[in-house]
């Protein structure tokens, strides 16, 4: 896996906080939104303890917590469905792209240097070669350090988007908030009608969602203040009020909001909410502001509770804004997976994002505000969140003592009694899965997974993995394959977390339960969430190659997204190998550029398939290469990168290609069509580059006189006209010596000094350095033998061929200067004509013979330039 920002131990902390839930008035709600931010959305940033926090465990030993975060989340009573989270983590992926004009990481392993982070598909970097110089020491890939920050936020939003499951307690809400405002005409009867409804919730068997850890759920009461516009003595006696009827450790006043506005402010007040509001979630804020409502239910409504949201809604939204989770309100219609947003109407959801972006939060905050908050939620934890956390821990300590070991001891008594000795341990693949089995929120068996749960979300892992193993041996026993899976995943995890690491990593028991989810109880999301975390910790291990076969082995057909994720991962533990494998690298980036192309993510499949070619290119590999070439071509097009997949599709069509004739079509017609549209928006753009025919030099044959002269305009076709048929080889020499005899007989049988026999062809056999002769008015033929390195066949019409005379008098002055040369390409040129009419036939030999200046011709030819 590529290197990530968390370490492996933040990074599994991070994945299972303590829930709480928030239940807010009206007014509350108000008074939080004068900073464009929910209840919730203002006290996240703060929920992350910068002190350590105490408790005893049961046994009364002291246990220190480092680092505890904490989530705050409005109540809603549906979870959201399986689509909009799909939808979510889509957009997650595709709002997060490389940064542009980032310093490329390069990994020099064996013959390779690869460039992870270029996302440019030109063959040459000009700044490659100076960067590499600077590489001298690096020379194995322990110095790689790409990140993959798409993977990471969606590795977040997949863990935040998992719903409360009934095999475990991790998901369920430990407390809840009670958040009314001092403006209210009766804060003490708001509280009461809130908590009355939070009872209602959990208790009432209309709602199955949220779930909640025990029965006597933690209820901390806040007081919210508007210290610009609220009197500060009426909120001092309520809240003096509050301490007599909950206790200090019960409540909280909250004092907030200390400026009206930002105009003229000296101060500059950092903004906090902004990265977590777009790290969390893409679309949070458009959806609590579209959807989510939190007002206290009035005498007319008594079943709707809105929770979360603004304070215009009328009654209808408010209860549907309660009954369904936030991200049910993101609207499928025109959504686009790419991030192009193609399909959306301007003005509706682009804008709406950009000018959410553009706000500020927390406007009417100061730094003390910012303080007050943060003290805030340290009291809440301090005071109410971990006694009440140690008080339940020791209540389900003492009910397992006095119910499970009881029970235990007969059960175990009766089997040693007919057994006559210890009972084996079933393994899993002797066990049928019982999917029927619902233990009652009573059973021991769920009481020791409460337990476990609640130890490991307050880091006590010792204690957690005991109560794990100990409840996988009687899920196992009972053949609750869903429960023993979960508690087989949570006790490798807590084996792992354990401090002093007493405990190797037992990966068989992660390995078991992804097998047991995926193949047995058919649940690909618990079966994905071992994967990332198994993953994880092999990795930190240096177990890169265990991790990438079990981010492969999930690669299903299920998810397209998911699949190229964990492809992709699996191609950056193969890079990150003490022998780095980067031909394994490159085939899994392709695998996962493919797959990101099926999930709709254009620029990250770009970006995957760029990066192969580096290990592709230039190794002999010529098929691999011309599919990369082509589909980097094709999704430039998609993205409407043309001068991108002009150059791709370019490379394909060379020299000694391998491809058919029918497959090199189809790509000559794909660059031509991309060609168009680069014509279309450069008029002034230069001509396709492409090997057409080129002209063989040593097989061109000028052959002089024996043919017919063409009639004045007439033209002469070239095609399917040969040398051959007027020159015969064997002859040549035969007439070559009756020529050096008849000519010796008439010098009294000597042969002039200056002495040239008669060539009627010209060839690369032949001697052409001495001025050949040609006779007034006959013709010249010149033979050009023309070669198509393309399979595809072309069609080559009116052409023409350029030539230059050079006229010279040789009974004058040797150093007389020259005449002009005469040429046929002035004549062409000036007559102004199309691309096509430029090449039009002109028949050479009646250009050259209707020049009568001289006797001997010297022949300098050049040709035009050949395109399609």
């Amino acid at each position: 896996m590529a290197q990530c920002l968390l370490s492996v131990h933040e990074f599994l902390q991070d994945s299972f906080i303590p829930q709480v839930a928030a239940l807010c008035s009206e007014e509350a709600e108000k008074l939080a939104r004068k900073n464009q931010l929910s209840f919730c959305e203002l006290v996240r940033p703060f929920c992350r303890l910068s002190t350590e926090v105490h408790m005893r465990d049961p046994n009364n030993q002291l246990h220190v917590i480092k680092n505890l975060k904490i989530v705050v989340n409005s109540i809603v009573t549906q979870p959201p469905l399986q689509a909009v989270i799909r939808k979510l983590l889509n957009d997650v992926v595709a709002a997060n792209q490389p940064a542009e004009g980032l310093v490329p990481n390069v990994i020099t392993a064996g013959d390779y240097d690869l460039n992870i982070s270029d996302r440019s598909i030109k063959a040459s970097v000009p700044w490659y070669n100076k960067w590499k110089e600077t590489l001298t020491e690096l020379n194995t890939s322990k110095y790689y350090s790409a990140t993959t920050p798409w993977f990471e936020s969606y590795r977040e939003s997949f863990f935040q988007c998992m719903p409360a499951s009934d095999h475990e307690f991790l998901n369920n809400y430990l407390a809840c908030m009670l958040v009314v405002s001092s403006h209210e005409p009766e804060p003490v009867e708001q509280f009461l009608k809130l908590s009355q409804e939070q009872h209602r919730i959990q208790h009432s068997t209309d709602y199955s969602y949220p779930k909640w850890f025990t029965p006597n759920t933690l209820k901390y009461y806040v007081l919210l203040h508007d210290v610009s516009g609220g009197d500060e003595k009426r909120a001092d006696s309520i809240y003096e009020e509050m301490i007599q009827r909950y206790g200090t450790q019960g409540c909280y006043l909250l004092k907030i909001n200390s400026r009206t506005s930002i105009k003229g402010a000296d101060e500059q007040i950092p903004d906090p909410w902004s990265q977590y509001i777009q790290k969390n979630s893409v679309h949070s804020q458009d959806s609590y502001e579209a959807a989510s409502t939190t007002a206290i239910p009035n005498k007319n409504s008594d079943h709707i509770v809105p929770v979360d949201g603004l304070e215009n809604y009328e009654k209808e939204a408010l209860s549907d804004s309660l009954k369904t989770h936030p991200l049910d309100q993101l609207s499928d219609t025109g959504g686009s997976f790419d991030g192009l947003d193609n399909g959306r109407p301007p003005g509706s959801t682009t804008e709406t994002k950009k000018a959410v972006t553009v706000t500020p939060h927390g406007s009417c905050l100061t730094l003390t505000d910012h303080d007050r908050i943060r003290q805030f939620v340290q009291e809440f934890t301090f005071r109410g969140l971990i006694p009440h956390v140690e008080k339940t821990i020791r209540q389900l300590n003492d009910q397992l003592i006095s119910r499970k070991g009881l029970s235990r001891s007969l059960l175990s008594a009766t089997k040693k009694w007919f057994t006559g000795g210890k009972v084996p341990e079933k393994s899993v693949n002797e066990l049928k899965n019982t999917s029927g089995l619902l233990y009652p929120p009573e059973a021991p068996e769920l009481q020791i997974r409460k337990m476990a749960d609640l130890c490991f979300l307050v880091q006590h892992y010792d204690l957690a993995y005991s109560c794990y193993h100990t409840a996988k041996k009687d899920f196992l026993n009972d053949q609750a394959m869903l429960y023993a899976a979960g508690a087989l995943e949570m006790a490798a995890v807590s084996a792992f977390l354990q401090p002093g690491a007493p405990r190797p990593y037992p990966a068989h028991y992660m390995e078991t339960a992804i097998q047991t989810f995926r193949d047995i109880c058919k649940n690909m999301v618990l079966a994905e969430r071992c994967v990332l975390l198994s993953a994880e910790i092999l990795k930190s291990q240096g177990k890169y190659s265990e991790s990438a076969a079990l981010l492969i082995r999930l690669t299903s057909e299920d998810s397209d997204l998911r699949s190229a994720l964990l492809l992709e991962q699996a191609a950056h533990c193969f890079i990150n190998m003490k022998s780095p494998m980067v031909r394994k690298f490159a085939f899994h980036m392709i695998l996962a550029g493919h797959r990101f192309s099926k999930a709709g993510q254009k620029k990250h499949a770009l970006r995957c398939y760029c990066q192969a070619m580096q290990v592709y290119k230039g190794k002999g590999w010529s098929l691999a290469e011309d599919h990369i070439n082509f589909t980097i071509g094709r999704q430039s097009v998609t993205l409407r990168q043309l001068d991108n997949a002009v150059s791709a599709f370019r490379h394909i069509l060379i020299n000694d290609s391998k491809q058919p004739a029918s497959q090199q079509g189809t790509f000559l017609r794909e660059y031509l069509y991309v060609y168009k549209n680069v014509c279309q928006q450069s008029p002034d753009s230069p001509l396709p580059q492409l090997p057409l025919p080129y002209i063989n030099s040593s097989e061109t044959r000028v052959f002089f006189g024996h043919n017919r002269r063409p009639a004045e305009g007439e033209k002469q076709a070239a095609t399917h006209v040969s040398l051959d048929q007027e020159y015969d080889g064997e002859s040549s020499q035969q007439w070559r010596e009756l020529e050096e005899q008849v000519v010796a007989v008439v010098n009294r049988g000597v042969l002039p000094v200056n002495f040239q026999p008669t060539q009627y062809c010209l060839s690369s056999n032949s001697d052409n350095s001495k001025f050949p002769l040609a006779v007034v008015q006959e013709p010249i033929t010149v033979e050009v033998s023309f070669k198509n390195p393309l399979k595809v066949p072309l069609l080559l019409t009116d052409l023409s061929l350029l030539w230059k005379f050079q006229p010279k008098d040789f009974s004058r002055n040797q150093n007389e200067e020259l005449k002009e040369p005469i040429s046929n390409e002035k004549d062409l040129l000036s007559k102004e004509k199309s691309f096509s009419d430029v090449i039009g036939t002109e028949d050479i030999s009646e250009l050259l013979i209707n020049n009568e200046e001289t006797k001997i011709v010297s022949f300098n030819f050049f040709f035009l330039n050949l395109y399609v």
